[in-house]
């Protein structure tokens, strides 16, 4: 019998200590993670490997989030998978919204990332996606 795909996270941070930690927890709740340094490299790995959910700083080198994700949303690659943008702002909302599906003020902990990764896949693959 063919074991299952466990879903992929492309985790999209500049801080290495960031990743570190939300790269455990992830894979310790039995995801497959795929890490990105800068909004460039993010946008290259997504379209590349068509994650189920991506995780964003929006803070980022190269190429800022925001318009990481604006750019992932106008590609049909990866116009449906989910977004939580994971900032240090903690104002953004409505307007500001360029396309993320849910967003995380840091510091945020590992549990609570773990679990918005969860409601969004159960969202969009229901729960045998999970």
């Amino acid at each position: 019998m063919k074991a299952e795909r466990l879903p992929l996270v492309l985790l999209v941070d500049d801080y290495e200590d960031s990743r570190y930690i939300y790269v455990h927890a992830l894979t310790a709740a039995g995801f497959r993670v795929e890490e990105a340094e800068d909004g460039q490299q993010g946008l290259d790995k997504a379209f590349h490997q068509t994650p189920d959910v991506i995780v964003m700083d929006l803070s980022l080198p190269v190429l800022d989030g925001w318009e990481a994700i604006r750019r992932l949303r106008r590609d049909e690659r990866t116009r449906h998978v989910p977004i939580v943008a994971l900032t240090g702002h903690a104002d953004v909302e409505g307007d500001d919204n360029p396309g993320f599906d849910a967003f995380l003020v840091k510091p945020c902990s590992p549990d609570t990332l773990t679990e918005q990764v969860r409601t969004l896949l159960a969202r969009t693959k229901g729960p045998a996606g999970l």
